[in-house]
């Protein structure tokens, strides 16, 4: 069942830094809609999130700001950019670069909703 209609508003002070590298601001993650999640990720000037990946869980980035690298599974590394959308199936490595001087700034779009313990860091075994 689907919630009823709502308008979500997150609010900045919400925003938290990750041990992956970037910050997150949850826009939608609820319980009772197990269908999606969309979280604002904030990649500072020159950073690099560690490589990983998520369990049973498909991601899509939506690039709204700023300029990156992108790497996904075997592809390889492909410049990002406002309006660019990356697909990045459930189980695929992942990693985004910020090779701009401003925050790169996407959204990801996770089905089904993300859950912290579908997160696992593979940087090391790249």
């Amino acid at each position: 069942m689907s919630p009823p209609p709502t308008i979500q508003r997150p609010d900045e002070d919400d925003e938290y830094a990750t041990a992956e590298g970037c910050a997150i601001l949850e826009t939608w993650n609820r319980p009772d809609d197990t269908r999606l999640s969309v979280a604002r990720a904030r990649v500072a000037a020159g950073a690099t999130t560690r490589w990983h990946r998520l369990v049973d869980i498909d991601e899509r980035y939506l690039i709204v700001a700023g300029r990156g690298r992108v790497e996904v599974g075997n592809l390889p590394p492909t410049v990002v950019q406002s309006g660019d959308l990356v697909h990045i199936p459930a189980g695929c490595r992942q990693r985004i670069t910020n090779t701009g001087s401003d925050d790169l700034v996407f959204y990801a779009l996770c089905t089904p909703r993300f859950v912290p313990a579908a997160y696992e860091d593979i940087d090391d075994a790249r």
